[in-house]
C-alpha cells in the first residue's frame, strides 16, 4: 500500500544554511554516494541501514573523536543524479532531536559538479552554525572519496 511522504512542518524552526561546492565526481557517482554507499564516504562502517527508496526510513552512524552519533531520517525526494532530499535527525549537539530537511542538489558541469546543499529546520542559531561549520568539512571528504577510482 502507498503512504504519502510526510515532509516535517520546519514553520517553527525558522534556521537553515546552504553550503555549495565544485565537485571532482560526475552527478552519477554523488548520487550513488548519498543514496548507497554513505559506509564509504560518511558512516562508520557497519552501521549503515540505507535503501534508496522514497520513504524509507534510515539510520547510520558516524564516528568522530571516538563518539559514535546515530543519524536516522527517510528520503523525501529521490531524482536520479539530481536531487537527494532527505530528513535529518541527530541527538545532542546535532539536531537536537529535531527532524531537519537536507535537500542536495547535483548540477553537471564541464569539471565534474556543482553540489548545493540546503539544510533547514534548525531550532536555533546554534545548531545551525555547527552544522555550517561541518557540512563544508563533510563535502570535502565526499570530494575526496569519490574523486578516487572505486
Amino acid at each position: 500500500m502507498f503512504a504519502p511522504v510526510r515532509v516535517p512542518d520546519l514553520s517553527s524552526r525558522p534556521f537553515g544554511l546552504e553550503v555549495e561546492r565544485t565537485m571532482a565526481a560526475p552527478p552519477p557517482a554523488l548520487y550513488l554516494a548519498w543514496t548507497e554507499r554513505f559506509d564509504h564516504w560518511f558512516a562508520a562502517p557497519g552501521s549503515v541501514l540505507m535503501r534508496p527508496v522514497v520513504n524509507a526510513p534510515f539510520f547510520f552512524e558516524t564516528d568522530y573523536q571516538g563518539m559514535r552519533s546515530p543519524h536516522y531520517g527517510r528520503f523525501i525526494r529521490l531524482i536520479p543524479d539530481q536531487i537527494v532530499e532527505l530528513t535529518w535527525v541527530t541527538g545532542a549537539g546535532g539536531t537536537e532531536g529535531a527532524e531537519t530537511m537536507v535537500t542536495v542538489e547535483l548540477m553537471p558541469i564541464d569539471s565534474g559538479t556543482r553540489l548545493r546543499l540546503a539544510h533547514a529546520g534548525f531550532a536555533d542559531e546554534a545548531a545551525r552554525d555547527r552544522h555550517s561549520q561541518a557540512w563544508p568539512l563533510v563535502l570535502e571528504q565526499l570530494d575526496q572519496h569519490t574523486a578516487e577510482p572505486a
